[in-house]
C-alpha cells in the first residue's frame, strides 16, 4: 500500500527541469496587432538629429524586427536590391498603421535604414546559433532546419542560406570581421539603449535645456560602466576632443573630419557622424549639406582664376611697393639716418655702377657715390638707406629713377644725367680700383666675427676687385650648354628622410635656375635646394645641429593646401613635432600665395619666431596661425601621457626685428639667409632684436649674391646640370 501510495506521488511529480534550457519564444508583437485592431495607435518622439527617441522607440525598434522576419527573405544578402522594393513598401505601410509618422521621405529612410540594420542582425543571429560551434567556427556537419522560426523561413530558403554562408568567400569576410570586433580599444557599455536614447536620459536627469550633445561627449558616455568609472585612454580621448574643439570650427569640422575622428584618429564614413548612432548625418547635425566634390573641370578653372588673381596681386604689390618707396622721401629722417656715412663704401666721392632690380636685376648707369657726413639732396635729408648719386652715363634708357626727382619732375635716368639722386645702398656698386681696399676691411670684420660662431663656414668676399659671381657665370654656362637649356627640362634632387621627416624628390626646372640668374622671385624647387645644400654643409655628421634643427616641408604646408586639406597639414606637423626627444627648432619657410617668410617653432617650449621680410604681421596669416597653434596643441595633448607637463601654457608668437626687404622680389632670399644665419648661430633662442652678428635694417645686394653663390656651387659641386 505504502509503495502503490509512492509509486503514485511519484507519476505525479512534475519533471525535473534542472538541466533543461531556458529558451524564448518568438517575438511577433501580438500587442502591437490587437491595439492597431482597435485602432490604437503609438506616438513615437524624434531628437533634434532626427533620430528616433521616447517611449515608443524601443517599442517600434522591435516591431520593425517582426515586420522584416516576416517580409524579407534571409536569402536576401543587398538590402539595396530593388527586388525587395515591394516587401520594403510593405512594412513601412504596416509601420504607419500603428504608428504616428509623417509620411514623409526623411522618415521613411530612416526606418528602412533601420530595418536593413535588424535584417542583419537576423542573419549573424541565424548564422551565429545554428552554423556555428561554441567557439564560433563553422560546423561541418548539416545544420538542422529551425523548425522554431518556420513562421519566417521556409525549408528551400534555409538550405540557401545555409550554402550562402558556406562559400568560403564569405567565410573569410566573417572571420576579418570577428577578428576586427572581437578586441574592441574603447568598448561601448550601454547595451541595446544606443545614442539618441543615452542622449535623451542624460538631458532628462540634468534638466538641460539643450536639444542636443556633441559626439564626443556621447562617445566618453557610452563607455562608462555599471559603477560610473572612466578608463584613462577613454577620458585621455575627450580631453583630446575638448583641446581640438577649442581651436577647429563647425565649419572645418563639418568639411573634413569630426574633432572624435580626429582625436580616435580614424577615418569618417560619408553619411555618418561618429558617436552619434544610427540616423545621424551630416545634414541633419549641421543643418547644411556637404558641399559635392568639384569636377575636374571646376578645379582647373578655380585654378586659373587663382594663377590671374596671384598674377595681379604681385603687380599690384610691385606698383604699391614703388609707390611707398617714393612717398618716404618726404619723411624726417632721424639724425643718425640723416649723415649717412656708410662704413660699406669708401668715405669721399667714388667711382659706381648703378642698378636696379625690377623688373630684372641688370646694371643701367654709371656715376659717382658720395659718401659724405650730412650730405643732402636738394636741400632735404637723404631717405633713409639711400645715398647720394651723380649720373655720368645712361646704359638702360628706358631705366626708371628709383626714387623720382620731385624738384626737377624727373622720373627716367636719362633725364637725370649731370644731376644728382637718391640711389638704394645694395644697388651701388663702386669700381675695381676703390672697391678692393673696402671688400678687405669687410671681410676681416666677417673673420673676426667667425671667431665668436662656433667654427661654423662663412662664403668670404674676394679679397679685391668688384665682387663677380663666378658660380652663376658658370652654371648658367654649363645650362647653356645642356639639354635644360630647352623649355620642359628638369633635374631631379633626392631628400633623404631626415630633411623633411619623409624621402621625397625635388624637381628642378630651367625657369628654376632662370629666377636665379635674373634674381626673380623664388619657387618652392630653389628654396627646398637650399636647405639640401644646409644639410649637406652645416648637420651632415654634425650631431649638435642635426639634433637641435629640424625643417618643415613648403610642399607639404603652405596656403593653398591649408586652405584645402588642413588635416593632412596639421597630421604632418604633429609627426614632424614628434620626431623630436629634445628642444628643437623647426625651420618652415612659408609660403603665402605670393610672399615667402620664415617660422622657427620650438614645439616643446611652445613659442613661435615669426621673420617676415616686409614687416607684416602674423594676424595677416590667420590660417597658418590657426594651423600652428592648433598643431602645438594636437602635439601637447599627445605628449601628455609621457612628457609631464606641470601646467599648461599659451603659445607665444614673437615678432623678430629681422632684416627687411626694399622690393618685392627678394623675400625667397631673404628666408634662405635667415636659416643659414639661425643655423650658423646655433641657438634655438633667436633675440627679438636678431642677432647682434647679423643685425641690420637691409641686406646688401652682395649679401644676397652670398646666398645665390652658395646655391650655384651647390648645384655644380652635386653635378645636377651634367
Amino acid at each position: 500500500m505504502a509503495s502503490d501510495q509512492e509509486n503514485s506521488q511519484d507519476a505525479n511529480a512534475p519533471d525535473d527541469t534542472s538541466e533543461k534550457e531556458i529558451t524564448r519564444g518568438i517575438t511577433i508583437m501580438k500587442s502591437i496587432i490587437r491595439d492597431r485592431d482597435k485602432a490604437v495607435t503609438y506616438n513615437v518622439n524624434w531628437n533634434a538629429d532626427n533620430q528616433l527617441i521616447g517611449s515608443n522607440a524601443a517599442k517600434l525598434a522591435s516591431y520593425i524586427g517582426t515586420l522584416v522576419r516576416m517580409h524579407i527573405p534571409i536569402t536576401a544578402t543587398r538590402w539595396s536590391n530593388k527586388e525587395l522594393g515591394s516587401a520594403k513598401d510593405k512594412i513601412w505601410t504596416e509601420i504607419l498603421r500603428s504608428f504616428n509618422i509623417e509620411d514623409t521621405t526623411i522618415r521613411k529612410k530612416y526606418i528602412l535604414q533601420l530595418a536593413g540594420k535588424r535584417h542583419r542582425g537576423w542573419r549573424t543571429f541565424l548564422t551565429n546559433k545554428y552554423l556555428k560551434d561554441k567557439e564560433k567556427k563553422f560546423v561541418e556537419y548539416d545544420p538542422e532546419y529551425p523548425v522554431k522560426y518556420a513562421i519566417f523561413i521556409t525549408e528551400e530558403e534555409w538550405v540557401a542560406f545555409v550554402a550562402q554562408r558556406r562559400d568560403e568567400n564569405f567565410k573569410k569576410v566573417s572571420a576579418t570581421n570577428r577578428e576586427r570586433a572581437s578586441n574592441p580599444t574603447y568598448v561601448y557599455k550601454k547595451g541595446r539603449l544606443g545614442y539618441a536614447r543615452l542622449e535623451e536620459k542624460i538631458l532628462d536627469e540634468t534638466k538641460s535645456d539643450a536639444t542636443s550633445l556633441p559626439p564626443h561627449v556621447l562617445w566618453k558616455e557610452a563607455r562608462v560602466g555599471k559603477d560610473g568609472t572612466v578608463r584613462d585612454d577613454v577620458q585621455h580621448i575627450y580631453d583630446e576632443c575638448e583641446t581640438l574643439s577649442q581651436s577647429i570650427s563647425t565649419a572645418e569640422d563639418q568639411e573634413n573630419r569630426s574633432v572624435l575622428s580626429r582625436a580616435l584618429n580614424v577615418p569618417e564614413y560619408p553619411g555618418r557622424v561618429r558617436g552619434k548612432g544610427h540616423g545621424c548625418t551630416p545634414t541633419s547635425l549641421y543643418k547644411n549639406p556637404r558641399r559635392r566634390n568639384p569636377s575636374n573641370q571646376e578645379v582647373m578653372e578655380t585654378l586659373q582664376a587663382l594663377q590671374a588673381q596671384v598674377l595681379q596681386l604681385q603687380k599690384d604689390n610691385e606698383r604699391y611697393r614703388c609707390m611707398e618707396k617714393c612717398s618716404s622721401q618726404l619723411k624726417e629722417t632721424s639724425e643718425k639716418a640723416s649723415i649717412n656715412c656708410q662704413n660699406k663704401f669708401p668715405e669721399g666721392i667714388s667711382s659706381c655702377q648703378l642698378y636696379l632690380s625690377s623688373p630684372t636685376y641688370r646694371l643701367v648707369g654709371k656715376g659717382k657715390v658720395h659718401n659724405t657726413s650730412g650730405d643732402l639732396l636738394h636741400h632735404r635729408p637723404l631717405p633713409d638707406g639711400h645715398l647720394k648719386v651723380s649720373v655720368d652715363v645712361v646704359l638702360d634708357k628706358d631705366a626708371l629713377l628709383p626714387i623720382p626727382d620731385i624738384v626737377s619732375e624727373t622720373t627716367f635716368l636719362r633725364d637725370a644725367i649731370g644731376s644728382f639722386v637718391a640711389w638704394p645702398l645694395d644697388l651701388i656698386f663702386i669700381d675695381d680700383e676703390v672697391f678692393a681696399q673696402g671688400s678687405q676691411q669687410l671681410s676681416q670684420k666677417i673673420g673676426s666675427r667667425q671667431k665668436n660662431k662656433r667654427d661654423l663656414p662663412v662664403t668670404s668676399l674676394p679679397k679685391k676687385g668688384a665682387f663677380v659671381p663666378r658660380y652663376q657665370i658658370s652654371l648658367e654656362t654649363l645650362v647653356d650648354s645642356s639639354d635644360m637649356a630647352t623649355a620642359g627640362a628638369i633635374r631631379l634632387l633626392d631628400m633623404e628622410e631626415d630633411i623633411f621627416g619623409y624621402s621625397c624628390t625635388e624637381t628642378i626646372g630651367k625657369e628654376d635656375l632662370e629666377h636665379i640668374f635674373r634674381h626673380q622671385e623664388l619657387g618652392v624647387g630653389v628654396i627646398h635646394t637650399y636647405i639640401r645644400f644646409l644639410y649637406d654643409n652645416f648637420m651632415r655628421g654634425n650631431d649638435q645641429l642635426s639634433n637641435r634643427f629640424r625643417f618643415v616641408s613648403s610642399s607639404l604646408v603652405n596656403k593653398a593646401l591649408i586652405c584645402r586639406e588642413p588635416d593632412s597639414c596639421r597630421e604632418y606637423l604633429v609627426k614632424r613635432f614628434m620626431a623630436s626627444s629634445t628642444n628643437n627648432l623647426y625651420l618652415w619657410p612659408y609660403n603665402s600665395g605670393c610672399h615667402w617668410l620664415l617660422l622657427a617653432i620650438d614645439p616643446l617650449k611652445e613659442v613661435v619666431y615669426f621673420l617676415n621680410s616686409i614687416d607684416g604681421e602674423w594676424t595677416n596669416y590667420p590660417d597658418m596661425k590657426q594651423l600652428v597653434d592648433t598643431s602645438i596643441k594636437v602635439f601637447r595633448s599627445q605628449i601628455q601621457a609621457r612628457v609631464p607637463r606641470t601646467k599648461s601654457s599659451n603659445i607665444t608668437w614673437i615678432k623678430v626685428q629681422c632684416p627687411l626687404q626694399r622690393n618685392g622680389i627678394d623675400c625667397g632670399y631673404f628666408v634662405m639667409r635667415f636659416m643659414r644665419e639661425i643655423i650658423n648661430m646655433n641657438q634655438i633662442e633667436i633675440p627679438i632684436t636678431y642677432f647682434d652678428e647679423y643685425k641690420c635694417a637691409h641686406y646688401t645686394r652682395l649679401q644676397l649674391e652670398q646666398i645665390k653663390e652658395e646655391l650655384c656651387q651647390y648645384f655644380i659641386e652635386k653635378r645636377l646640370i651634367i
